[in-house]
């Protein structure tokens, strides 16, 4: 595991520990088994996207936030030389925290998926915010409650209410995109 896991993994306990949680109320809320809880903040085991997510709603944050939370010390700038990226081990999704600050409503992520990889992630890691998603290279399928949209380079997309959604690359090319998000 490499550094940025290892303070996931230790940020991960100190949010359980801080409302005082056992691994079993962790799994409980956040659907995910308490032995992979247990392997994650052991440090023998990195989590995916989707268990990060649902790990990340059930203390009431984002993804961003969580990763935010064990990457940074809370400047207000947030140089590109200190970025936080986080790489997904089952499908090579990069992920990488442009912005965040604890006291600014607004979140920016870029994101690469490699050629022919998907990520889906639950409703519930949509609860309480607002997103937009704006491809930079590459084409970009969003499959948001069912409905699917494919995005080229340039092209937006406002999300709806929380719903399942897919991100996923069908190219043979990566694709890269910005996710802005808000808290609603």
């Amino acid at each position: 595991m490499d550094e940025t896991g290892a303070r996931l993994a230790r940020r991960i306990r100190l949010e359980r520990d801080a409302r005082g949680w056992s691994l079993a109320d962790l799994a409980e809320r956040s659907g995910v088994a308490k032995a992979t809880i247990g392997k994650i903040e052991r440090e023998e085991a990195s989590p995916t996207a989707v268990i990060l997510v649902k790990i990340a709603a059930a203390f009431d944050l984002t993804l961003a936030g969580l990763l935010t939370r064990a990457e940074t010390g809370g400047e207000r700038i947030c140089r590109a030389a200190n970025r936080a990226e986080w790489r997904d081990p089952d499908t090579g999704y990069v992920r990488s925290q442009t912005f965040r600050h604890p006291d600014h409503p607004i979140e920016l992520v870029e994101v690469s998926l490699p050629a022919g990889r998907s990520v889906t992630l639950p409703a519930a890691s949509y609860a309480h915010i607002r997103q937009v998603v704006w491809v930079r290279e590459g084409v970009l399928t969003l499959i948001e409650g069912g409905k699917r949209c494919d995005l080229a380079p340039g092209d937006a997309y406002g999300f709806g209410p929380p719903a399942d959604t897919t991100f996923a690359n069908e190219t043979a090319l990566p694709v890269t995109y910005v996710v802005a998000l808000a808290r609603s």
